[in-house]
């Protein structure tokens, strides 16, 4: 089985993409073929800085390897290292329907929130479509907000394979629903678009402003509160030890949650489950070299694989002649 999943170098990584896609993801290395690859080519429907994107693309490698990602047991690469992506969006895109873009929540959202209208970003789906196809995977792990893409890659793939001939594999989402949605410090979906959210690899004194800060009720100590609605249970119970987690929860239907020790103990917590990857990352951010070695080696072995997919997508759209 293929999984693929990528990240746009966009900005600091935050717990939200640790739970929802990194460990996930990181649990596959040795029961499955994993892809994962960082999206550059999607960041430029926001991004139009060249230095801060060449940046936070070595950054966002360093992420990925300071938290356990061995580009010895997956295929790790850029995006744009492998042109033969570019090429598909366009042949996809040729045969998408006008009314299945439209009908994206994704775009339409973003372009509420104030971001510009553009065709990358109108078109935003096509390209995920060909990240997934041509590379053959058979699942790819989304949150919930992406899981519409997903659908428009499969109906995409459908409409390929039923007008060329059996061509692509039809993939799937897999979202898990303990981690589909994890909330922010205002209690909406953790996201960089919304500010909400708590950066892995913060140093200790924002990382207790951060925590400190994230919403909660007024509800006194002594009173139940029901740790399903809360905001900052729903981010502790995805580090604090599962005895720990219990004991609390206990607090919270019983009384005796105080909110500002928990968001104390949170801090610890945190600090400490990221300690060694904060290290790391330090160490890897200091040789950049070497993590540009390690994606050049990584895109030539999907370059490999992208380039049996092309071929037999020129053969049967015509563009072998």
């Amino acid at each position: 089985m293929r999984v693929l999943s990528g990240i746009q170098p966009t900005g600091a990584l935050h717990i939200g993409n640790y739970l929802g896609m990194m460990r996930p993801m990181l649990s596959y290395m040795d029961r499955s073929e994993l892809f994962v690859f960082i999206v550059n080519l999607h960041a430029l429907t926001s991004v139009h800085d060249g230095p801060k994107l060449s940046t936070g693309t070595l950054e966002a490698a360093a992420d990925f390897l300071a938290l356990g990602l061995d580009p010895d047991r997956c295929i790790f690469w850029v995006q744009s290292d492998v042109p033969e992506v570019v090429e598909l969006a366009w042949i996809l895109t040729c045969i998408t329907p006008m009314g299945l873009l439209e009908r994206c929540h994704s775009y339409k959202d973003k372009i509420a929130r104030g971001l510009s209208p553009n065709h990358g970003l109108f078109a935003y789906p096509v390209l995920m479509a060909a990240d997934i196809l041509l590379y053959q995977s058979h699942v790819v792990p989304v949150g919930k907000d992406q899981k519409q893409h997903l659908e428009v890659t499969r109906d995409i793939a459908f409409k390929f394979n039923s007008t060329f001939g059996e061509t692509f594999v039809i993939p799937e989402a897999e979202i898990s629903d303990e981690v589909a949605t994890v909330p922010g410090t205002d209690g909406q979906k953790m996201s960089k678009s919304y500010d909400n959210t708590i950066e892995i690899f913060l140093d200790e004194k924002t990382l207790k402003k951060k925590v400190m800060g994230i919403v909660t009720d007024s509800t006194p100590v002594d009173q139940p509160k029901d740790p399903e609605t809360c905001n900052l249970f729903q981010i502790y119970r995805h580090f604090a030890p599962p005895d720990r987690v219990a004991d609390l929860q206990r607090l919270y239907v019983e009384g005796g949650a105080a909110y500002g020790t928990i968001k104390k103990e949170l801090v610890g917590i945190l600090w400490d489950y990221f300690r060694e990857s904060r290290d790391e990352r330090e160490r890897l951010i200091n040789d950049p070299g070497h993590i540009r070695a390690l994606l050049a080696k990584g895109a030539q072995k999907a370059r490999d694989i992208a380039k049996g997919t092309i071929d037999t997508v020129r053969r049967r759209t015509g563009l072998i002649y």
